[in-house]
């Protein structure tokens, strides 16, 4: 088992974001982000394995999320989530290596387009692009929101949620992972742990415009980038991919067969050693005022 230290960071806005680090930086950080609604815990199979091959990884709790602070204004709009991360990555003392999935993945793509380019050494996005099902994402949103303000009874019932909303991963009958990404409250029951506000505030602005001309915003990117989709996903179609490896024709691609939307959870041993194999040998930057040539 890799050493795990319990650090906390600050954010945009003084938000207090906790973090566990695993291993040393011989060879470099890796930072963690996250989907929405997870929390850092989803890391832990992967961060000790990043850990063994010599990596300092830190898995973090984005705002309003796991053990983190709460926005002070209720504001979860993205541009908020990429500056969490510039200000993470600056306190970590090294350009660390970002490997984002799907909520997390869009904070450093708005990093590495909009905010402050060249944060980041690398970026690995996991089963998000700028385009995404809009199918998939209403169903994501949709269970999200629907036992947010009731919870759940017990443990085992929100198992079972689970459990239907992934009916291609098997039903866990240790609940001792679950009970990290629940908080029991004063009436006994169960709920997520994280901002009800963050549902609501996540997907402000995001309209079809504004998704076009985020997609076209990602031709800029001059870090090495890794996309890994997960072959089953609802949010990450082909042809989504395909746009977004001819915006970005210096990224590589890695399709986790029998692999949904939670890449990491489904296929963990197939996942690590795609990002460990990209953060061995990442692939050139483009250099400052370089043209991209599709080959």
């Amino acid at each position: 088992m890799a050493d795990l230290e319990l650090r906390t960071f600050l954010g945009d806005e003084g938000v207090a974001l906790v973090a566990d680090c695993y291993g040393a930086s011989d060879r470099g950080t890796v930072l963690l982000a996250h989907g929405g609604g997870q929390t850092r815990h989803a890391w832990a199979k992967t961060g000790t394995s990043l850990a063994a091959a010599g990596w300092r990884a830190v898995a973090l709790d984005l705002r309003g999320h796991g053990d983190s602070a709460r926005s002070p204004t209720g504001d979860y709009r993205m541009e908020r989530f990429a500056a969490d991360l510039v200000a993470v990555a600056a306190q970590l003392g090294d350009k660390p290596a970002v490997v984002g999935a799907s909520l997390g993945g869009i904070a450093g793509m708005v990093v590495e387009t909009l905010v402050a380019p060249e944060t980041f050494s690398s970026l690995t996005l996991v089963d998000i692009t700028p385009r995404m099902n809009p199918a998939g994402v209403a169903k994501i949103m949709g269970f999200m929101s629907e036992h947010v303000e009731s919870g759940f009874a017990s443990l085992e019932e929100a198992a079972d949620v689970i459990a239907r909303y992934l009916p291609n991963r098997a039903r866990s009958k240790d609940l001792t992972g679950l009970s990290k990404n629940l908080r029991q409250d004063a009436d006994g029951r169960y709920r997520w742990r994280w901002d009800p506000l963050f549902v609501t505030s996540v997907m402000h602005g995001r309209d079809g415009r504004s998704m076009d001309s985020f997609a076209a915003s990602v031709s800029s990117l001059r870090i090495p980038v890794h996309l890994i989709r997960g072959r089953m996903s609802e949010l990450v179609s082909q042809d989504d991919v395909q746009e977004f490896l001819t915006l970005v024709p210096h990224a590589k691609f890695t399709d986790v067969e029998n692999a949904g939307h939670m890449v990491a959870g489904d296929k963990n041993d197939v996942f690590v050693e795609a990002v460990l194999a990209f953060l061995d040998r990442p692939g050139p930057e483009l250099p400052v005022g370089g043209r991209r040539v599709a080959v």
